[in-house]
């Protein structure tokens, strides 16, 4: 199925600082609660993401990482999740996060 350009220009994309991360014990699958840090133009906001497998939580602050930052925000059991973290699945089916290789400023949309 292909979509037209303008289509993939309503995705916003952005690049943010996970500022913390903790596990999420009331998740149905293995999660962590992140916050992560948008810039001033967005700010900062809360992701739920299942990467337990290859990210301790204490390995994850500081780390930039991609998201979804307009999708509609979700409720995963007692947490608002706001942003959708992305990733790709691994031979495994386990998140691998996306990420710059090098430092970008907070808040760079991708294109």
């Amino acid at each position: 199925m292909t979509i037209p350009f303008d289509t993939f220009l309503q995705i916003d994309v952005r690049v943010g600082t996970i500022v913390s991360a903790e596990p999420f014990p009331e998740a149905r699958k293995p999660a962590y609660k992140l916050v992560i840090d948008f810039g001033p133009e967005i700010g900062r906001k809360r992701s739920s993401a299942q990467i337990t497998k290859h990210y301790p939580p204490e390995g994850l602050v500081g780390r930039q990482i991609a998201a979804v930052v307009n999708f509609a925000p979700r409720q995963i059991g007692p947490f608002m999740s706001e942003v959708l973290t992305l990733g790709f699945p691994d031979a495994d089916g386990e998140v691998v996060l996306i990420q710059p290789t090098h430092q970008v400023p907070d808040g760079g949309r991708l294109f």
